[in-house]
């Protein structure tokens, strides 16, 4: 096996989604990763994983035959202009809009676009204005 290397975030190890139609998740998670800068990690006959998500169909042994519930997930995005990217990219693999890029009165700064996946769930890119991270990530060498 070779070397993998995992970025890991504060709060969520991974999520899995279970989808009806794995192909076409993989174009639209393909496409809003690649403008987020994030790399698929594999890909099987019944599966794809980019770091803390991992996507199935429901035929994987992982799903147990079941397909998951409508999900909200935000990734983030290092500035505005990868919002941006995410939104247009997310788009044009198949994703269908849910709030075009823009502010949100959350808190000032938050400038988010949301998708719907082909699956239904709600997939945000969020960059929350200038910050300081006390860390990137953890990471984990296997």
């Amino acid at each position: 096996m070779e070397t993998q290397e995992l970025h890991r975030g504060r709060l969520i190890d991974h999520i899995h989604l279970v989808v009806r139609d794995l192909p076409a998740s993989r174009r639209f998670y393909e496409a809003v990763l690649r403008a987020l800068d994030v790399p698929i990690g594999g890909v099987g006959e019944d599966y794809f994983w980019a770091d803390e998500l991992f996507v199935s169909s429901a035929d994987s042994p992982a799903a147990l035959g079941k397909l998951t519930g409508r999900h909200h997930l935000a990734f983030q995005a290092k500035d505005r202009a990868m919002v941006d990217a995410f939104y247009k990219a997310g788009l044009a693999g198949g994703g269908k809009d849910n709030g075009a890029p823009g502010e949100r009165p959350y808190h000032p700064g938050y400038y988010a676009a949301f998708l719907l996946d082909p699956d239904g769930n709600n997939i945000e890119a969020v960059h929350h204005g200038p910050a300081t991270r006390s860390a990137a990530s953890v990471k984990i060498t296997f």
